[in-house]
């Protein structure tokens, strides 16, 4: 399978405090939603993003839009800086 890469990463929080990670492509996204417990509409949104992108039907900007929003309303996203 091939990964899908988008710039720039989407940085969020981890499970390890003080630890931020800047996620960049399709497939990390995929694997970090499903540690979530909070499954918003946001949620639902961009988990639908990322199955067009593996079919050729979506891009990997489709979901890193999705996804920012999503780590927004999760309460995960951090900034660059962090």
């Amino acid at each position: 399978m091939a990964t899908h890469w988008f710039h720039p990463p989407v940085n969020i929080e981890t499970d390890r405090p003080g630890l931020t990670y800047g996620c960049n492509n399709v497939e990390v996204a995929a694997a970090e939603f499903m540690k979530w417990t909070k499954r918003g509409p946001k949620w639902k949104k961009a988990v639908r993003a990322c199955m067009p992108v593996h079919e050729g039907e979506g891009t990997a900007d489709d979901v890193r839009k999705a996804f920012e929003v999503a780590v927004k309303e999760e309460g995960l996203l951090r900034s660059s800086s962090n």
